[in-house]
């Protein structure tokens, strides 16, 4: 690990508890002298608490360009908002647009697509410092992506590379990957944390359990003919997509059979789990609405929708985190990275059937509570032959560790039967007719539903291992050590409660405000306003202000409207 110089700096010792795991990451991590470092944890482990510690652990109290890169615009909030747990403050606004990042705050998080966009602002930025990448298989999502984080961030000092489940590359490789053929194939972690493992630590991730749905499903074929068939019968591998998308037809029994159980379920989990909820992993927007209309309509429940085109996506993510209601359905926006750790009840109702989007799917539900005794979790799912694969592997990997946990008290590595199939099958002609379940949910021990399988979480099951801190950099106005509590209390930049981010935006549509009242009052245009107010407060770009800056600036638009009788 190429790291800065040792920087003294007058504060408190600051430690930190970390999961077994986490430590041992964190060992590997800073021995090791690569500039990029891959690690892969199971969702639910604890990835992004791991790689800020590091990132504290590598800045040594010094003052380095700090850059996490995220798949989506909810997660770039969600990264600030744990950073600043552990005495980071980083900036989820920023855009290349607003100039070099504001010198009061640590770093910044922006997305893929930003990093492909604005890769020369963020290389001259980022050159020496650390960068996390956080699910950095999204790199390969598009080529300009990996090229972009590669120009981006080939300067910098340290790259920390995460990831929620092994991924390979058979077309373009993702940058700082090591491969294991050369550039392509799988891709080679420095340190992995799997689903077993993770079961069998306890008190990390939950036993997911994975109630199978057969089905009897008619439609018309692209060439005009008519096709019925159940998840066992044997078809040629062309039909396997339209069988799916039948039994997923909100027109059809079969989904509102699989909903009405799972609602049940969830149900009865909320006598012991009051605020537990649901997720409904829809195809697409409009299959999302009317999987709504469904629950509104049979169940008496309004449930969440998350449609990645709304604006407003990130604020119903958070609402419906915060809340008890019952369910959200959401096209992808959920599927990876998304933390609300209430999730108990999932139903599969895509037509996305790879390994890593399953994997990541089911890490939604995943997630410990500590407090609940008894957290099993429940995937509902179509018994498609692809989707049945990837359940029995995890459910080998559940029924594994809890053996060996009960023991205590007194792997991946399935190859794919088929890849998705792109979306370019022809579909002029497809027609879903009707589609009904057989049997109820499949019981076998085989596709993970076994209910003698106990999860007991033995006490010390919960150590932690105390890793001490170096104080965060310094940022000017402010001393360099903060009080941190990584797993309670966030760290605030002042008394309000709000971190410097919050601060920064509150003063910035205060400024706004002062100067919409002057030009009102005045008459003079808003260009001739903001200029004056910069020159006399000397700021010289408002968005790349520091919090004094912002402050000083709107002590000067107040002077002036003192100044000045209203119009």
């Amino acid at each position: 690990m190429t790291r800065p110089p040792p920087k003294q700096s007058a504060g408190k010792q600051q430690s930190v508890i970390l999961r077994a795991w986490q430590q041992q990451a964190l060992r590997a991590f800073i021995a090791n002298d690569a500039p990029s470092f891959l690690t892969v944890a199971c969702p639910g482990a604890g990835k992004t608490s791991f790689a800020l510690v590091a990132a504290r652990q590598w800045c040594a109290g010094a003052s380095r360009p700090f850059v996490v890169v995220v798949p989506t615009q909810h997660l770039k909030k969600q990264w600030a908002d744990a950073a600043l747990r552990f005495g980071f403050h980083l900036d989820p606004a920023w855009s290349a647009s607003d100039g070099a990042p504001a010198t009061d705050m640590h770093g910044v998080v922006v997305t893929y697509a930003q990093a492909a966009s604005s890769w020369a602002a963020l290389a001259a930025y980022s050159r020496n410092g650390i960068v996390v990448l956080d699910e950095v298989h999204h790199a390969a999502s598009d080529r300009s992506w990996g090229d972009g984080v590669e120009r981006a961030f080939s300067g910098a000092a340290t790259r920390l590379l995460l990831s929620g489940t092994p991924f390979r590359t058979d077309d373009s490789p993702i940058p700082f990957v090591k491969y294991s053929w050369g550039d392509y194939g799988d891709a080679e972690p420095d340190y992995e944390y799997g689903y077993g493992e993770a079961l069998k630590d306890g008190g990390v991730v939950r036993p997911v359990y994975f109630p199978r749905f057969d089905g009897h499903m008619e439609w018309i074929n692209t060439e005009g003919a008519l096709v019925e068939a159940t998840f066992e019968d044997e078809l040629a591998s062309n039909e396997w997509g339209a069988r799916l998308r039948t039994a997923l037809s909100p027109d059809g029994e079969w989904i509102r059979t699989v909903l009405a159980q799972a609602h049940t379920k969830l149900t009865n989990i909320r006598e012991s789990h009051p605020n537990a909820g649901g997720l409904i992993i829809a195809t697409d927007h409009e299959h999302a609405r009317s999987i709504t209309d469904l629950l509104e309509r049979r169940h008496g429940v309004t449930a969440r929708i998350v449609l990645s085109d709304d604006p407003r996506a990130s604020d119903v993510i958070d609402a419906f985190a915060k809340s008890d209601e019952q369910w959200v359905v959401a096209v992808r926006m959920i599927s990876e990275g998304v933390d609300i750790p209430r999730l108990r009840v999932a139903v599969f109702a895509t037509t996305t059937t790879t390994a890593m989007f399953f994997r990541q799917a089911v890490g939604r539900i995943a997630r410990w509570t500590a407090g609940i005794s008894n957290q099993k979790a429940y995937m509902y799912l179509p018994d498609d032959l692809r989707l049945r694969s990837h359940a029995v592997n995890i459910a080998e990997q559940r029924r594994h560790s809890i053996e060996l946990r009960k023991e205590r008290a007194g792997e991946e590595g399935f190859d794919e039967v088929a890849q998705e199939r792109g979306g370019d099958e022809q579909m002029s002609l497809f027609e879903a007719l009707s589609s009904t379940v057989i049997d109820g949910a499949s019981s076998t021990t085989a596709d993970g539903i076994d209910p003698d399988e106990k999860m007991v979480v033995l006490p010390e099951d919960l150590e932690g291992f105390p890793v001490d801190l170096p104080p965060p950099p310094p940022l000017p106005g402010r001393e360099a050590a903060d009080v941190v509590d990584p797993w309670g209390s966030p760290v605030v930049a002042d008394e309000t409660g709000k971190s410097r981010a919050q601060i920064k935006s509150d003063l910035r549509d205060k400024n706004a405000d002062r100067v919409r009242e002057i030009v009102g009052r005045t008459g003079l245009g808003h260009r001739e306003v903001n200029m004056r107010l910069n020159r006399d407060s000397g700021v010289g770009r408002i968005t790349e202000a520091t919090i004094s800056a912002l402050t000083r600036r709107l002590a000067v638009a107040d002077r002036w409207i003192a100044t000045v009788r209203p119009g």
